[in-house]
């Protein structure tokens, strides 16, 4: 099951330094569904992009195969989501549920094209 924590995720921590948060809503009636989520600073945009600079020589210099791998646990990590997050996803697009499947397959799919590609 996945966790909604409302907090930015910078450089492998989470971080909810900013003091202006926002709601998730349902898009069918308006209501405000129970999460809240922290609106990144200044200072956090700018250590996201520290950190993606830093971090992007060294997976530019991974082996393909390491970068494939990289894709396939991205859409093994997407492919897990479960029917929570199904729900909560159509509350907040007012989308069906096969919508959001679909969507769900076809990213992964691409994540899984892109890896088949790199090898």
């Amino acid at each position: 099951m996945f966790e909604v924590s409302g907090h930015n995720y910078i450089a492998g921590t989470r971080s909810a330094n900013g003091t202006t948060t926002l709601h998730s809503y349902d898009a069918s009636t308006g209501e405000a569904l129970p999460y809240r989520f922290h609106q990144a600073t200044t200072d956090e945009v700018n250590a996201a992009a520290q950190a993606a600079a830093t971090a992007y020589p060294t997976f530019r210099n991974l082996s393909a195969a390491r970068r494939a791998g990289f894709l396939d646990a991205i859409a093994t990590e997407l492919e897990a989501l479960d029917e929570v997050f199904i729900s909560l996803v159509c509350q907040e697009t007012a989308l069906p549920a096969a919508r959001i499947q679909g969507e769900r397959a076809r990213t992964s799919g691409q994540m899984r094209l892109f890896a088949t590609m790199l090898r």
